[in-house]
């Protein structure tokens, strides 16, 4: 992997011309402190950067190994683990969620498939993640009383299981529970060892404590001082840190509910594990999935919106490039995307430690331009 060069608050190159100069030009655009870039050509990683700060309070410099939430790219990953049993004979797409979750699914989803899950076909619904977080160090939720709790707010599907999709993070909590009762493992344990360990994301885990000595990107939400108190107020206690730079400085946290957002890594471990899909499922000599999984995963075959969605990736509605897939991930503090151009054989990760939705996806259009250039219309693939 090549190295990369950094300065304060500035940007690091490597590998890849004109790279830095798009960091830096949209993370000022965009307003964001810092983000981290990984990009991927045929599986492997081409260049790496960052731009910005990692810590606006030290100046510590963003660096493609600084660590962030991911959020729901872990979507993926779980989709990843859920096939991984599928490929094992242990789990079937079409088993009834209630086959597996018994008398804690709810009667009136009893239509509902491990495949409606994966493609956020299932109906159910999605509240909004208020408060579904906790500062590094403290309990969270028991994952299967989190999800049992959320369900009984399910009283009947949106829609007929498999008529669209709707994007839900309820439905990958069930998915999650779904992978331990299958594997008898809890959801983590089974991510790290059959996805996370075997790809040598080690520097990736759900908790903040199981994270090696790397450099830290703080999450930051733009906000006015007189709105402190108020956060102080809405967020569970210790994790609004202070202020700095027009920023709400936000202490190291975890989601309740691992398996829709629990990933806490850099962008560099997020990109073996985009190359792992671009490679088909297997990685050098490690496969973790197979090629029919894979090819199942991004193949974008139920309508809905705001996301067409295959099983795990997705791709906006009606719009955009229609050879990629991608799956974003924004809560507090970060904005993430993860990006693959198949048929381009391309992949961009992109990690920012900011809570505004700026288009970090044109971002990574534009990134993998410089990596080999988008066929004219009518044109074949180069």
């Amino acid at each position: 992997m090549p190295t990369s060069e950094h300065s304060r608050g500035g940007a690091s190159r490597a590998g890849l011309p004109g790279l830095g100069e798009l960091m830096t030009s949209a993370r000022e655009r965009a307003r964001v402190p810092g983000l981290a870039v990984a990009v991927l050509d045929d599986t492997e990683v081409v260049a790496s950067g960052a731009a910005g700060v990692a810590d606006l309070a030290s100046g510590a410099p963003a660096r493609p190994d600084m660590v962030c939430n991911w959020f729901s790219m872990t979507k993926v990953a779980t989709a990843t683990a859920a096939m991984v049993l599928v490929d094992q004979g242990r789990l079937g797409l079409d088993d009834p969620v209630a086959a597996h979750l018994g008398d804690r699914w709810p009667p009136a989803f009893s239509a509902v498939k491990v495949h409606h899950l994966l493609s956020h076909s299932s109906g159910l619904s999605n509240p909004l993640p208020i408060r579904w977080v906790h500062a590094s160090g403290a309990p969270g939720p028991e994952p299967g009383a989190f999800l049992d709790r959320l369900l009984t707010h399910q009283k009947k599907p949106k829609f007929t299981p498999g008529a669209r999709a709707a994007y839900s993070n309820v439905g990958f909590l069930a998915l999650g529970e779904v992978i331990s009762a299958v594997s008898g493992q809890p959801y983590t344990s089974w991510v790290a060892a059959h996805v996370l360990r075997p790809l040598g994301m080690d520097a990736t885990a759900f908790r903040w404590a199981d994270v090696p000595a790397h450099p830290r990107a703080a999450g930051y939400m733009r906000a006015p001082a007189i709105l402190i108190p108020a956060l102080r107020g809405f967020l569970p206690s210790g994790i609004v840190a202070g202020r700095v730079d027009g920023n709400v400085t936000l202490s190291p946290f975890e989601v309740d509910g691992a398996a829709y957002g629990g990933l806490i890594g850099p962008v560099t471990d997020a990109a073996r594990f985009a190359a792992l899909h671009l490679a088909g499922g297997t990685l050098g000599d490690v496969t973790v999935v197979s090629s029919d999984a894979v090819a199942e995963m991004a193949d974008i075959a139920t309508p809905g919106r705001p996301y067409d969605v295959g099983l795990g990736w997705f791709r906006h509605h009606g719009g955009g490039d229609p050879t990629h897939v991608e799956h974003l991930g924004g809560g507090a503090g970060f904005w993430n995307v993860m990006r693959l151009y198949p048929a381009r054989r391309i992949g961009i990760v992109i990690m920012s430690n900011t809570t505004r939705h700026w288009d970090i996806e044109a971002l990574a259009d534009q990134i993998a331009d410089l990596v080999r250039p988008h066929p004219a219309p009518g044109r074949g693939t180069p």
